[in-house]
């Protein structure tokens, strides 16, 4: 992708409104980041310097080289009031996203797509590594058709992000959750292009962090022209940060909106397991070819399965025990457990941690066959995990056994999989909350479950022990009764199926609400040219 230099003499086009007000964060916060810019760009230094592109990094978060903007397009903006009979020329404009990480950059890719579809133009920002190539990846087609551009997001300093903003002009920007910047803000406020917060979530802990630095965050809150928050809870604390009510929608999350292509298992008890590609976008043929393996591809007809998914490290162990325990089990002698590790540099440490364990294992990227004696399959290749989710009896979703937040639990509801989790899920706890109320979703302690009747399987005393074991025995009690009674967890499975289909509409909503604000800014600008 071509790149173009930012000290050419640009201007941005926005200009800010006479009444618009701009809140500046304090002097201490516009002091500490330039202290820590150099520290930062050390820390990039430590991280990448042995990395291919860490020049282009460099030039990216520093803002010297960005790459070329999308290509302008003639089309325009859909009136958001079907009354109103003002569009708004959308030529040369691009709306700015900026997704922190990995599971930003999946949460917010379908809102990506439905913005790309209306003709609007993307230029995506990244933090991390893998959220930079999860996005490199997802949005290959639209980057080599000029309709999405990336860069690692410019660092929080005025002068850069004057520079970015000059480069991209862009119409509107997106910030994916909770990842927000002081100055991006104010700089964004000044030339009037209006901000808003997409999928927003503020987790107990996250506010109180928040509440630690409160001028700065209410100077963010009142730069911010619209908050979509996922849920009330979330929506009251951006409110006691100094959010107006008139800022903040609550739409719900887009974690229930399916990002990859939808996979069914449409087996029949004593038929292959086998998978349907229904491609979302056709125009990703060759990620239907890639997921499309069968139960007998794999060897593993007639076997009970589950799967650890995204894994971090603390919890392979763990799975691995239990994989032990069940294997004890007469009636879960054939089981076989799929781990898939979230990062792909941990795949050789998960390689030696199975073998260490003693169960007999076989690697996907190694392409080793299972027999009859393979206990553990390793997953470790990239863009297959709906596949092993669809292939799953029943899935644990990682980042949930350790504290990191729970990864998301929609993509093994929707291919009708019951889910296992653990305590730690506040990156997703309203969604896993809505699944745990249909029993979709075991979770220990979780208020919203719906206990599947365990008791002709269960004695009354062990009833009662249940009640005092810890958090991973039950969930390995769970485990080991939906594989036993695969019936029920098939049922478990449908019924966060049919709780996803329910909650797809949360795409159009945050859709329709960014729609309006945008319209809304564009007039405002053709009344301030009209004065």
């Amino acid at each position: 992708m071509p790149s173009s230099d930012t000290s050419k003499n640009l201007s941005i086009q926005a200009q800010p409104l006479q009444s618009q007000a701009v809140y500046k964060p304090p002097v201490y916060y516009q002091v500490g980041i330039s202290l820590l810019k150099p520290l930062y760009r050390l820390q990039v230094w430590r991280r990448s310097h042995a990395r291919d592109n860490y020049q282009q990094e460099v030039e990216q978060r520093f803002g010297k080289r960005y790459p070329a903007p999308p290509i302008a397009t003639e089309t325009y903006l859909p009136a958001a009031d079907l009354n109103s009979s003002i569009n708004v020329n959308k030529r040369n404009k691009t709306i700015w996203c900026h997704a922190v990480s990995l599971g930003e950059t999946n949460t917010v890719a379908p809102l990506l797509d439905a913005l790309l579809s209306r003709g609007y133009r993307i230029w995506l920002t990244n933090t991390t590594q893998t959220g930079f190539a999860r996005g490199a990846s997802r949005f290959a087609e639209d980057i080599a058709q000029g309709r999405l551009s990336q860069s690692y997001v410019p660092v929080d300093s005025p002068a850069v992000i004057e520079r970015f903003l000059i480069h991209v002009q862009p119409l509107a920007a997106l910030f994916v959750e909770t990842e927000l910047w002081a100055n991006i803000l104010t700089k964004l406020s000044e030339h009037h292009m209006p901000s808003i917060l997409v999928n927003g979530r503020l987790s107990a802990s996250s506010f109180k962090s928040y509440q630690k630095i409160g001028a700065v965050s209410t100077s963010m809150m009142k730069n911010l022209s619209l908050i979509i928050a996922q849920d009330n809870d979330s929506a009251k604390r951006f409110r006691q940060l100094g959010a107006h009510s008139a800022q903040i929608r609550v739409a719900g999350s887009l974690k229930w909106v399916i990002n990859t292509p939808k996979l069914s298992n449409v087996s029949e008890p004593d038929d292959d397991k086998a998978i349907d590609v229904d491609i979302v976008n056709s125009e990703q043929p060759e990620l239907a070819e890639k997921t499309s393996v069968t139960a007998s591809d794999l060897g593993v007809v007639n076997r009970p399965i589950w799967l650890a998914a995204s894994t971090h490290g603390g919890e392979e162990n763990t799975v691995l025990s239990w994989q032990q325990q069940l294997l004890s089990n007469p009636a879960l002698a054939k089981a076989l457990l799929i781990i898939v590790p979230r990062h792909p540099e941990r795949f050789d440490e998960v390689a030696a941690l199975i073998q260490n364990s003693g169960l007999t294992m076989a690697r996907r990227s190694a392409a080793e066959a299972i027999d009859i004696n393979t206990q553990v399959y390793l997953a470790d290749s990239m863009g297959e995990l709906m596949n092993w989710y669809a292939l799953a009896d029943v899935a644990l979703v990682g980042g949930s056994l350790v504290n990191v937040g729970g990864h998301n639990p929609v993509e093994p509801a929707s291919v009708a999989t019951p889910v296992l989790m653990g305590v730690h899920t506040q990156s997703c706890q309203s969604v896993v909350d809505k699944l745990a109320s249909v029993g979709a979703l075991y979770q220990p302690n979780n208020p919203f479950y719906q206990a599947i009747d365990h008791t002709n399987n269960h004695d009354e005393q062990a009833n009662e022990n249940q009640k005092f074991a810890d958090d991973e025995t039950l969930i390995y009690q769970q485990l080991k009764y939906w594989l036993i009674h695969l019936m029920l967890a098939k049922q478990a499975g449908q019924a966060g199926a049919r709780m996803t289909d329910q909650q797809q509409a949360v795409l159009s909503r945050q859709l329709s609400m960014i729609e309006k604000v945008i319209e809304q800014h564009a007039l405002q600008n053709v009344s301030q040219d009209s004065n």
